[in-house]
C-alpha cells in the first residue's frame, strides 16, 4: 500500500489529559514503518465550554466528544482519541472503535490537600468532609458508604480540580486513577479505592481511537494499538451500560476483568441518594462479552433497578435516562 504524502490528523480536546493520551496515540503511530507524521487538531467540545454548570443538569449527551465525531465524520480529522468513558455506547452511523488501549488504573482516587494519615477508603475520612466530584455515581457509592460526607460539586480538567483542592475549596476530591497518573501526579493520590466496593465508571482508564467504519488505511495503521482484554472488557461494561440506557450522568458502575477461567463482570446502580442500590456479577468467555453485559443489565434491572432508573427519569422530567 502506498504512503500518502499527508499527515495522520488526530482529532483531540485540548485539556492536559486528552492531550497526553493523543501525543501517546501520536508515539505509538510514529513507531510504525508507513504511518504517516501524526498532527494533533484540538477541537473544544460542549463538556468543555460549560463550567459552571454540573452535567447532571445538562441536557443531551456526549458532551465531550460531540464535536470531536462531527469532526471525524466531515473528514476534518482522521481519527479521535477519547477517554472511553466519556464516548456513547451509541456512535453515530458511519463511526466505529478502531483499537481500544491497555487499560491503566481503572480505580477512583482520592486525593488531600493536606499530608494526612494513610487514608484507605472513605471509612478513613474525617466525619463530617467536605467531598467534591462532579459524577453522580461517585456521589451516590460515597453516600452509600459514608452518609456523614459533605458532598460538593467539582468541575475542570485534572489540574484544575486538583488546584482548587489546594486553595481549600474541598478537603479531599474523587477523581480516576488513571488520569492522575497519566499526568505524572500519582504522588498526589492519598489512597485508590477498591473495586469491590466502590465499582468505577464504565470503560474509565481505557483510551479509546475512533475512526471511520470505511477507512481501510486508519484502521490498518492503529490496528497494532488494540489489546484484545481491554477490549473484552469495555465490552462487556459498554453493553451493560447500553443496555440500561444510561450515560455518564446515573449512577451506574461497572467493572469487568479477565480471569484464568474468562471474563468477570461487575455492576451495580444507585439511587442518586445513594440509599438503595442494586449490584451483582456474571462470569463468561471473551468471546461472549456483549452478551454478558446484556446479561447482567437485565438481571439489575428485574432486581429492582429498573425502578431505580425509573425515579431518576420521574425526577429528571425526561422519558428516559440520558
Amino acid at each position: 500500500m502506498s504512503t500518502p504524502s499527508r499527515r495522520i490528523r488526530i482529532g483531540t480536546r485540548g485539556s492536559a489529559l486528552a492531550r497526553w493520551q493523543a501525543e501517546y496515540v501520536a508515539a505509538k503511530l510514529k513507531a510504525n514503518p508507513g504511518v504517516p507524521d501524526p498532527e494533533l487538531i484540538l477541537i473544544k467540545t460542549e463538556g468543555d465550554r460549560i463550567q459552571d454548570v454540573p452535567l447532571s443538569q445538562v441536557q443531551g449527551k456526549a458532551f465531550f466528544t460531540k464535536e470531536i465525531e462531527e469532526a471525524l465524520l466531515q473528514n476534518q480529522v482522521d481519527m479521535a482519541v477519547h477517554s472511553l468513558k466519556d464516548l456513547a455506547t451509541e456512535m453515530p452511523l458511519g463511526l466505529t472503535l478502531g483499537a481500544v488501549m491497555e487499560r491503566e488504573d481503572p480505580r477512583d482516587a482520592l486525593l488531600f490537600s493536606q499530608p494526612h494519615e494513610p487514608v484507605h477508603t472513605p471509612e478513613d475520612m474525617p466525619r463530617g468532609a467536605k467531598v467534591g466530584t462532579s459524577s453522580l455515581r461517585r456521589r451516590a457509592l460515597l453516600a452509600r458508604w459514608r452518609p456523614d460526607l459533605q458532598l460538593a460539586e467539582l468541575r475542570g480538567n485534572v489540574p484544575t480540580r486538583i488546584r482548587k483542592l489546594d486553595e481549600g475549596d474541598y478537603d479531599a476530591i474523587i477523581l480516576a486513577a488513571a488520569g492522575v497518573k497519566r499526568l505524572g501526579l500519582a504522588h498526589r493520590i492519598s489512597a485508590c479505592l477498591p473495586v469491590e466496593t466502590f465499582l468505577p465508571a464504565v470503560s474509565q482508564g481505557a483510551i479509546g481511537v475512533q475512526i471511520r467504519a470505511d477507512d481501510a488505511d486508519v484502521a490498518e495503521w492503529v490496528e497494532g494499538l488494540e489489546h484484545p482484554e481491554t477490549r473484552a472488557a469495555t465490552t462487556a461494561e459498554r453493553a451493560l451500560l447500553r443496555t440500561m440506557e444510561g450515560g455518564c450522568q446515573i449512577p451506574v458502575g461497572a467493572f469487568a476483568e479477565v480471569e484464568e477461567t474468562g471474563l468477570r463482570l461487575r455492576g451495580v446502580v444507585c439511587s442518586l441518594d445513594g440509599i438503595r442500590g442494586v449490584g451483582g456479577e456474571i462470569s463468561g468467555s471473551l468471546e461472549d462479552a456483549e452478551k454478558l453485559g446484556v446479561a447482567l443489565a437485565e438481571k439489575l434491572l428485574r432486581q429492582g433497578g429498573g425502578e431505580i432508573l425509573d425515579e431518576i427519569r420521574s425526577e429528571s422530567g425526561e422519558g428516559r435516562v440520558r
